[in-house]
């Protein structure tokens, strides 16, 4: 994995992590939804990512 994110990657998933935690611990309802903002967020960077690697033909 650390291959792939690097240090300031892996430092920010970490963050993102933590901020939610703080978030579902003060209020379930909003760290959930906060939760599922951010996996939504990811799928579309992902869809994202894979339509530019098929665009210029690497994969």
């Amino acid at each position: 994995m650390r291959d792939t994110l690097g240090s300031e990657g892996i430092a920010g998933v970490v963050i993102v992590l933590v901020a939610v935690g703080v978030l579902t611990v003060h209020d379930p309802v909003v760290g959930a939804g906060v939760t599922i903002l951010l996996a939504g967020l990811a799928l579309i960077a992902k869809g994202i990512a894979d339509s530019t690697m098929r665009a210029f033909g690497l994969k």
